[in-house]
């Protein structure tokens, strides 16, 4: 384990898996890769309609603010974007041999991009306040089984990064731009009943809440800080979350930067607005 987690270099180790799983793949059949299959839930198609989908797709595009530019993300990320950004355990992740991991959920992939773009607005104007807001849509994998759920699914991120200009000017501009969002592109895609429930993480942040039309109540969740929420449809269906991260303060190392994510899982809504 020493010499294969640590001592190894990236490379040698990357050569030695290519080694190791050429070998094993020149001893797979046909029959044997056909069973591989049909028992691996990693690989079997999705049971949601594919019409379902795209009619959600459509549906949150169509109300999308403007200014938000939709990116197309890659199916991966770099090895510990999940685990040392986003604070996941890595044995939730699935890992490749070429030292990425396969994307878990598009936020993490667009607090990269974000984090590029500002670091560059920085090189600029060190005090740059100009904010990047992203979206992607992402078919991601998960290691962890989730009762009656594939184990891949669509869902939507949108990302709002940039700089802190004091008394919660940022985190309130973007949060009700996030919030107004998801109500109408949810209402949009037939949600008939929408529930928003926030979560005051800091005090600081109680004031923010309580000049918006939603619950909130304290508590702790997660990575998230500061404020984070759910948004559930007809019958109390959970197909939305957000809040706000640390992620490119951490990368940029920069305690000025300021990030909100949202997400919102396309299966989740089809099923839940049939």
């Amino acid at each position: 384990m020493d010499l294969l987690g640590a001592e190894l270099s990236g490379t040698d180790l990357t050569t030695l898996l290519l080694a190791v799983m050429r070998r094993r793949a020149s001893e797979r059949t046909p029959a044997e890769v056909l069973r591989r299959y049909r028992e691996d839930r990693f690989t079997e198609p999705v049971r949601t309609p594919f019409h379902g989908l795209r009619r959600v797709e459509d549906a949150l595009l169509s109300t999308l603010p403007g200014g938000v530019e939709m990116v197309t993300l890659p199916p991966v990320v770099p090895l510990g974007t999940h685990s040392a950004v986003a604070t996941v355990d890595q044995n939730k992740v699935v890992t490749t041999i070429r030292g990425t991991e396969v994307a878990a959920d598009p936020t993490n992939g667009l607090a990269l991009e974000v984090a590029r773009r500002r670091q560059a607005l920085l090189r600029e104007n060190s005090r740059s306040c100009t904010a990047v807001r992203l979206g992607a849509f992402q078919r991601v994998l998960r290691a962890q089984r989730f009762e009656g759920a594939s184990a891949h699914f669509s869902l939507l991120g949108l990302v709002s990064g940039g700089r802190d200009t004091g008394d919660l000017a940022f985190e309130r501009a973007h949060l009700t731009e996030h919030l107004a969002y998801l109500v109408d592109a949810l209402r949009a895609a037939g949600a008939r009943e929408i529930d928003v429930r926030m979560r005051v993480l800091d005090p600081r942040f109680a004031p923010l809440a309580a000049g918006l039309p939603y619950e909130a109540v304290e508590g702790s969740s997660g990575y998230y800080t500061g404020l984070t929420y759910k948004v559930y449809v007809d019958g109390g269906v959970e197909v939305a979350d957000g809040g706000f991260v640390d992620w490119t303060r951490r990368l940029l190392g920069n305690n000025k930067e300021r990030l909100l994510i949202s997400g919102v899982g396309l299966d989740r809504v089809v099923s839940a607005t049939g």
